[in-house]
C-alpha cells in the first residue's frame, strides 16, 4: 500500500494557502515581522527564476558523461524482470515550423523523406531492445514526444505503433499519451493514434495572444485548437493536458488572463504551467527572441501566481511546482496516494522503475542509472544502420546518488520529506539521511520546519524549492549537506 505520509504533509501546507499570500496578510505574519517578511518575499521572487536544474532527474542531464560503457543498456535490459512494468518514450525530433521559444531537440523538415528513414531507425532500435528484454514485456505507459509526433502521416504512425505492440504487451491500466501540435495534426493521424489506444493527449498552447505568438515565432489560433480537441473527444480520448508557458515576450497580466480563460473553456483535465527558459547556448533558435521584451523576475513570478490562483479557483489541485490536475485525474489520485513521481516529462503517476527512451536524444532510466541516445538525428540513424552503439552518454548511480535522488524527488513532488519513509527505503543510510535533513533545516531555517522527523517547506517558499533541492546536489557549487 502506498505511503500517504507525504501527501498529508503536503496538504497541511497547501490548503487555502497560495503564493499570492506573499502580497497579502497571510501565514508569513505568524512567523516574521514586517521587515523580515519583505526581505523573504524578495528572496523568494529572486530564487523563483534562479538558474538551477528542473530536477527531472538526479543527477541532472548536463552531468551525464561520455565515459560510460556504450553497451551497458543491453545488460540493464537483460536484468529487467519478466513481470516488471515498463514505460516507453519515443522521440519524434521533427517539426514543419520551428518555434523560437522551444529548447527541445528538434529540426525543421519540408518533405516526408526524413520521416521514413527515421521511423525505419526507430523500428530497428525496438528490434535491438526486444533482443535483451523478456518476451512481451509489460508496457504500462507509452509516450510519443517531440518535436511534433503528429507530423507523422497515418501510414508511418501505423508502422511505428505496430512495431511497438509486437515487442510490448499493454498492461490492464495502460496509458498512451501523445504530444499534439494543433497547427500540424491531421484528423487521419489523430484517429490512427486513437485506434491504437491513445487515451491521453497533451495539447501545446503556450499562449493564445497573437502578439505573444508573433514574438516567439508561432501562429496558432484558438479555433484550430478547439477543432483538434473536438476530434480527440469524438475519438474517445478522455484525458486532455494543456501546456502553457509564462515569462514570454509581451505577456502581461491582462493578456495572460485572456489566455487562461480560453484554456479553461477547453475543459482540460491537467495543466502544465512552465516558465520560459532563455537558453540560447543550448537552443540557438532562441536568439530570434527579443530579450528586452521578456518579463523581469517580479513579473514572471506574478504571472505564475496569477495562473496558479486561476486554476486552483477552477477546481484544479496543485501538483508539484508547475502542474495542476482535476480531482478525478490520475495525477491528483497519485498525489493523494503518495505515488507521485517526477521524470523527464514532468510529474507522473507512473511508478515504473524502468523507462526506455527510443529515438534520437532519448533518455532511458533504470534502477542502475541513465543512458542517452545520440542527440543529433543523423548520428543516431547512422549508428542504428551501421550496428554501432547508439548511446552517447549516461550515468551509473551509486547508493548516495539514489538517496539524494529520492530526497530531491520528495521535495519537488511534496515540498516535504519524511525521514521515517526514507529510512525504511534506505536503512543503511540512516545517519546520512538525518544529517542531510538537519543541515537543510539549518540552511533554510526561515522557510521550513523540522519536527518529529518531518521536514516541511512553508507554502510561501514553494517558489524556491529548486534552490533548496540544489543544496543537496553534489554537482552544484553549493555545499553538499550530506558531507
Amino acid at each position: 500500500m502506498a505511503d500517504r505520509t507525504l501527501y498529508t504533509l503536503y496538504m497541511c501546507v497547501w490548503k487555502n494557502i497560495h503564493l499570492l499570500d506573499l502580497y497579502q496578510s497571510g501565514p508569513f505574519d505568524n512567523y516574521y515581522n514586517k521587515q523580515m517578511k519583505q526581505t523573504l518575499q524578495q528572496d523568494i521572487i529572486t530564487h523563483f527564476s534562479a538558474r538551477v536544474p528542473q530536477y527531472a532527474s538526479y543527477p541532472p542531464v548536463n552531468y551525464f558523461h561520455d565515459n560510460i560503457d556504450k553497451f551497458i543498456q543491453g545488460r540493464w535490459l537483460r536484468q529487467v524482470a519478466s513481470d516488471e512494468p515498463i514505460s516507453l518514450y519515443v522521440h519524434i525530433p521533427f517539426c514543419k515550423q520551428i518555434c523560437w521559444f522551444c529548447a527541445c531537440r528538434t529540426q525543421g523538415i519540408t518533405s516526408l523523406g526524413p520521416l521514413h528513414l527515421y521511423v525505419q531507425a526507430l523500428c530497428q532500435e525496438l528490434n535491438l531492445i526486444s533482443e535483451s528484454l523478456p518476451q512481451y514485456p509489460n508496457l504500462i505507459r507509452l509516450s510519443l514526444g517531440g518535436g511534433t509526433p503528429t507530423i507523422l502521416p497515418a501510414d508511418l504512425a501505423t508502422k511505428l505503433l505496430e512495431k511497438i505492440f509486437t515487442v510490448f504487451k499493454p498492461s490492464a491500466n495502460f496509458e498512451f499519451s501523445v504530444e499534439i501540435d494543433p497547427t500540424d495534426a491531421s484528423e487521419d493521424v489523430l484517429q490512427t493514434f486513437a485506434n491504437f489506444g491513445m487515451n491521453r493527449a497533451s495539447i501545446g498552447v503556450q499562449d493564445f495572444e497573437p502578439t505573444v505568438q508573433t514574438a516567439i515565432g508561432r501562429k496558432q489560433s484558438y479555433g484550430e485548437t478547439q477543432n483538434v480537441i473536438k476530434i480527440l473527444r469524438r475519438s474517445k480520448v478522455k484525458n486532455l493536458n494543456v501546456d502553457l508557458i509564462y515569462g514570454l515576450p509581451y505577456q502581461t497580466k491582462a493578456s495572460f488572463k485572456r489566455t487562461l480563460a480560453k484554456v479553461a473553456a477547453l475543459d482540460p483535465d491537467r495543466i502544465a504551467l512552465c516558465g520560459f527558459a532563455y537558453v540560447p547556448w543550448m537552443s540557438k533558435r532562441q536568439v530570434m527572441i527579443n530579450t528586452t521584451l521578456l518579463p523581469d523576475n517580479q513579473a514572471r513570478f506574478e504571472l505564475f501566481v496569477q495562473g496558479q490562483k486561476f486554476f486552483v479557483e477552477k477546481g484544479f489541485m496543485p501538483i508539484g511546482i508547475d502542474h495542476f490536475s482535476k480531482p478525478h485525474d490520475g495525477l491528483a489520485k497519485a498525489a493523494k496516494q503518495g505515488r507521485l513521481q517526477r521524470d523527464f516529462q514532468g510529474y507522473t503517476e507512473d511508478t515504473s522503475s524502468v523507462l526506455i527512451g527510443v529515438g534520437a536524444s532519448s533518455i532511458s532510466k533504470f534502477p542502475q542509472g541513465y543512458v542517452q541516445n545520440h542527440p543529433v538525428t543523423s548520428d543516431y540513424t547512422q549508428s542504428i544502420f551501421q550496428s554501432g552503439p547508439i548511446i552517447c552518454k549516461g550515468y551509473v548511480l551509486n547508493d548516495h546518488d539514489k538517496l539524494i535522488a529520492k530526497l530531491i524527488e520528495s521535495l519537488m513532488c511534496y515540498f516535504a520529506v519524511s525521514s521515517s519513509q526514507l529510512i525504511s527505503e534506505f536503512p543503511q543510510q540512516k545517519t546520512e539521511i538525518q544529517i542531510a535533513l538537519c543541515k537543510l533545516k539549518e540552511r533554510f531555517s526561515e522557510v521550513c520546519s523540522y519536527e518529529s522527523g518531518q521536514l516541511i517547506i512553508y507554502p510561501e517558499a514553494r517558489g524556491m524549492i529548486r534552490v533548496i533541492a540544489n543544496y543537496l546536489d553534489k554537482f552544484s557549487t553549493k555545499i553538499n549537506p550530506t558531507q
